[in-house]
């Protein structure tokens, strides 16, 4: 039943089952549970989401959509993971940036 209006900073692990009006930010996990509900974007190096979200979800390892979880906004993650009946709206981008000159490179070495 938590409220917190503002952006959350942390550098460690946080798991959250109330509601965030504002940017979640984590350099390490974010798990929100199947009651959480945040209203702005989460960024994180890994993420675990069963609750509902509604702005952009950015990480930068994995991300895991549990069965419960809801989002309304666009993903961008190198891994991911979605559960059966996660529902989930808006665009992707998935994996690292890959450097297409070095494949360019290769081919005119041979």
């Amino acid at each position: 039943g938590s409220v917190l209006k503002g952006n959350l900073n942390t550098s460690g692990n946080v798991r959250l089952e109330g509601k965030v009006i504002g940017d979640l930010s984590s350099s390490s996990k974010v798990a929100c549970g199947e009651t959480s509900v945040v209203d702005g974007n989460v960024i994180a190096e890994n993420a675990e989401i069963a609750g509902k979200v509604t702005g952009k979800v950015t990480v930068s390892e994995l991300l895991i959509l549990k069965s419960t979880a809801s989002i309304h906004g666009d993903i961008s993650t190198s891994n991911l993971i979605i559960e059966s009946g996660a529902n989930f709206n808006g665009a992707c981008t998935m994996g690292k940036e890959e450097i297409v000159e070095d494949e360019d490179s290769e081919d005119e070495k041979e």
